[in-house]
């Protein structure tokens, strides 16, 4: 009878802990939900200073404002979609209408030549009066050189060929800099290069090995006994022959695994069941001592499960998506050029 009296009391004191780490979860309120839909927005390079409006109401968010493109549109709905507590997603964003194409000014009509007008003297009327041999004879004078006319102008080099890379192209870049989710910080630029030509319609735009930028949106370190690493990361702009393109691109974001997110719940609810069972033990020392045990149970079996850290190193391949058009001035040039070479160097 004794025994399964205690077995019944360790099954009650069991319910009651499960219970208390149930209700310590809450669901998120309207005012979180829309204050962290609203952070992840600026956080974007391509949605960053548009006037973005996000209300939440039971669960149901609503987005409301202007945007680019329709792959912004569709990004915008997925942060709120992958939010926690969202049970509806109204998208309300209108998508603005692309700007006229600009008009290239056209070199003013070269004014023609005024050819000179040559100056004829009038010759003087005869004399009536005066005998013939006292009539004058005055030659006309030479007419006037004519001006020098400057030569019009060589016409301007024609513009240079623009390409242009629809939205939804793919980028393969190459890491320049190792990034590690313990060590890195929010807003951290990173350099790579690209791993591949940026081709257009067939043609090389872009030949690969060209630096490129981009910079740490979301990092988070795992914890030692707590917490999930995350890394998400974003590409800023091109730098080619001089000349430097911005980018909007899709995020690359890798998750690490992790034991749970009420591991403190769980460690204290181990040292207080070590206690309850030291106390039917015996009490006094006993508890204290089934204390110790069962916290220090708990706090290994974290320790031992702990998430891992993510780390990008030097060489690593990523992949990235434009969510806006990319126009770029095509280049033949190698991103080595005009470099000393080995040779050089030792001449």
């Amino acid at each position: 009878m004794k025994a399964r009296l205690f077995l019944y009391f360790i099954e009650v004191i069991l319910l009651g802990v499960l219970a208390a780490s149930v209700g310590c979860a809450k669901a998120p309120t309207d005012a979180q939900i829309a204050t962290d839909i609203q952070n992840k927005l600026n956080a974007d390079s391509g949605l960053q200073g548009k006037q973005l409006i996000v209300q939440a109401d039971k669960g149901s968010v609503t987005l409301s404002g202007q945007v680019d493109t329709d792959a912004q549109r569709d990004a915008a709905a997925r942060y709120a979609s992958s939010e926690a507590g969202v049970k509806q997603v109204v998208n309300n964003l209108q998508v603005a209408p692309p700007p006229p194409p600009p008009v290239e000014a056209q070199a003013p009509p070269q004014p023609k030549p005024v050819p000179a007008v040559k100056h004829r003297r009038k010759p003087k009327e005869d004399d009536s009066s005066k005998a013939p041999a006292e009539v004058a004879q005055v030659a006309p004078p030479p007419p006037p050189a004519p001006e020098p006319v400057a030569p019009p102008p060589p016409p301007p080099p024609p513009p240079p060929q623009k390409h242009t890379n629809p939205s939804g192209t793919t980028y393969a870049v190459r890491m320049v800099d190792a990034v590690d989710s313990e060590t890195a910080t929010q807003g951290q630029t990173f350099h790579a290069t690209l791993n591949s030509p940026l081709a257009v319609d067939g043609a090389t735009a872009i030949p690969a090995g060209y630096s490129v930028e981009g910079h740490v949106v979301t990092v988070q370190s795992a914890g030692k006994f707590a917490g999930q690493s995350l890394l998400v990361l974003q590409l800023d702009r091109i730098v080619a022959s001089g000349s430097t393109y911005n980018l909007q691109t899709d995020q690359w974001k890798k998750q690490g695994s992790s034991r749970g997110k009420n591991t403190a719940e769980k460690v204290g609810g181990g040292a207080g069941i070590g206690a309850i069972i030291g106390a039917l033990a015996g009490g006094g020392k006993g508890a204290a001592i089934g204390a110790v045990a069962g916290g220090g149970l708990g706090a290994g079996a974290q320790a031992v499960t702990h998430s891992q850290q993510i780390k990008l190193a030097s060489e690593t391949v990523l992949n990235f998506t434009l969510q806006a058009p990319l126009t770029v001035i095509p280049t033949t040039q190698s991103p080595n050029a005009g470099r000393p070479t080995l040779n050089t160097q030792q001449q």
